[in-house]
């Protein structure tokens, strides 16, 4: 399966919870860090719901 790699450029300071919880749930901690996740429809699904606050590219 693809593997996508997932950035947090933006803070979460502000964020609504449920945002929070999100990048959570994706393993991003804080500002910067990137974690490479399989290319599922889940994982596609929390992006799309947190894409003002990461970045993702192929890995």
């Amino acid at each position: 399966m693809a593997k996508i790699k997932i950035t947090q450029i933006k803070s979460r300071i502000n964020c609504p919870a449920v945002q929070k919880r999100t990048l959570d749930a994706l393993g991003l901690k804080k500002m910067n860090h990137t974690v490479v996740l399989e290319d599922t429809p889940s994982v596609m699904g929390m992006v799309n719901k947190v894409r003002h606050l990461v970045s993702v590219t192929n890995a």
